[in-house]
């Protein structure tokens, strides 16, 4: 069966981890920490471990659940480990381009994960191509483990400041090389990288939710262009590249990072809450109950109804167990398959006006099939409020949604996209209100996909997105 694919929704990031561990073998909590990332990427997973001398790899396609076992976990000894979860936004989903990625280099095999997107991979990696380095996937993610390996460096501090001088985009790395697990973050700090620890062992993750499941307790962040080292010797850090202005991308605060993750310092709950009350103030509404679409929306549409004094009720059931590859992707399909993952209360929604709250709206077609359901269902008004201003632009910074011709908000007005989803109102937070919400200044953010301001240059659109890599040479 070919995987379903919902198109109409803003892609996860992947997950990265990385583990020193004084007490034992580092697999097992790289493998806990991965469920707690597994939001981040549900098509491929992977772990590297090793002893300091020898370096064992498993990965596959699928969730956490379904790459690993307990006899695969006991199969990765050592007191090293890197892990990743992913979702493909440069290079397709399948099993070359699965991570952790290896590659050969002068300080012995190199295992590499990350998160985010690389704008200057394309010719980066034609430039290695002819340098006859043979790539084996068509991700920005093997052009930077290979840059590093082949760096003009003598030491590994110094190749990895050799690659982020010329590396651009976004990107949060885990590797694991001689004995050493290394985190280091792009200059804008546009991915979450997250420095945490459980004794004499040390744990780098994509965010803090990880700790939780590992026993860990939350450091600090990684700061914009640092190298985090974790060894037998503890751990040391190097500011390798000038920090830029922080550009904190909005997403992972609104949508991406899971609610139990502190994000530059908040809750990202209790920040999507703030989110719902503003949204209420500005955008009022006359209803019977608040309903989230799930899960994404609940903290924003709590927060809605608190500001409205008006209930907040389970109006959507969300079916959890589904899977990836359970219907084919054509449009009927589509169609079935938002009614299989979602299912409205009738006994709730039924003779009521509604207020159905949700984070994005990406392309449109999803938000009308949800307000029809509840229309099916008895809803005798709907009003949709969107707990993120609306998506204008493309991004090219690990978000699948590099063509601005895919995005609905692009060309369309709110009360022309009102009518297309069929709501009776609809209302976006707005840019001032996403800001007060999140409690950071706005020079701290990346907005990019709301105003066209980019923290750094951006590529032709042709030079982006999944397929940025394919149909080039590989091997």
């Amino acid at each position: 069966m070919t995987a379903f694919r919902d198109d109409d929704v803003l892609r996860e990031e992947c997950g990265v981890l990385g583990v020193y561990s004084a007490d034992g073998p580092a697999a097992p909590l790289a493998h806990l920490g991965l469920y707690a990332l597994q939001h981040r990427g549900q098509e491929s997973a992977g772990i590297a471990s090793s002893d300091g001398t020898q370096m064992w790899l498993h990965k596959g396609m699928g969730l956490v659940s379904q790459v690993f076992d307990a006899a695969e976990v006991v199969r990765l000894p050592g007191h090293l480990a890197i892990g990743h979860v992913r979702y493909s936004t440069m290079g397709s989903a399948r099993i070359e381009n699965a991570q952790p990625l290896q590659v050969a280099s002068p300080w012995g095999s190199l295992a590499l994960a990350h998160n985010g997107n690389l704008i200057n991979a394309p010719a980066l990696r034609t430039a290695l191509e002819a340098e006859a380095v043979a790539f084996e996937s068509t991700t920005d993610s093997e052009v930077i483990a290979q840059m590093i390996a082949r760096a003009p460096a003598p030491t590994l501090d110094e190749a990895v400041a050799y690659c982020m001088q010329r590396i651009d985009g976004a990107y949060t790395i885990t590797l694991l090389v001689d004995g050493k697990v290394l985190g280091f973050r792009d200059a804008h700090a546009i991915r979450p990288l997250v420095l945490g620890r459980a004794g004499q062992t040390w744990i780098l993750s994509s965010e803090t939710c990880a700790f939780d499941h590992m026993g860990a307790e939350y450091v600090r962040d990684v700061a914009p262009g640092e190298l985090v080292v974790l060894d037998g010797g503890g751990i040391r850090s190097r500011q390798l590249i000038p920090p830029r202005r922080e550009a904190h991308c909005v997403f992972e605060h609104i949508y991406f990072a899971r609610p139990d993750t502190i994000l530059a310092g908040g809750n990202v709950h209790l920040a999507r809450r703030r989110m719902g009350r503003i949204l209420a103030r500005d955008h009022p509404a006359s209803a019977d109950i608040v309903v989230a679409v799930p899960d994404s929306g609940t903290s924003a549409a709590m927060g809605f109804a608190e500001a409205a004094g008006i209930p907040f009720e389970v109006g959507l059931i969300k079916n959890r167990y589904i899977g990836r590859t359970f219907i084919q992707p054509d449009q009927a399909a589509r169609d079935l398959g938002v009614r299989i993952k979602l299912n409205p209360l009738r006994e709730v929604i039924g003779g009521r006006r509604v207020v159905l709250v949700d984070d994005s709206i990406v392309r449109g077609t999803t938000s009308g099939k949800i307000v029809w359901m509840l229309r099916a269902a008895g809803a005798t008004e709907v009003h949709v409020r969107i707990s993120s201003p609306p998506i204008r632009f493309p991004c090219f910074y690990g978000i699948d949604t590099s063509s601005r011709g895919q995005l609905v908000a692009a060309s369309n007005s709110v009360e022309e996209i009102r009518q297309m989803i069929g709501a009776d109102s609809l209302g976006f937070l707005s840019q001032s209100g996403l800001v007060e919400a999140l409690q950071l200044p706005r020079e701290r953010l990346c907005m990019a996909c709301l105003d066209g301001h980019y923290p750094t240059r951006v590529p032709d659109e042709t030079l982006a997105g999944r397929h940025a890599l394919e149909g080039v040479r590989v091997g």
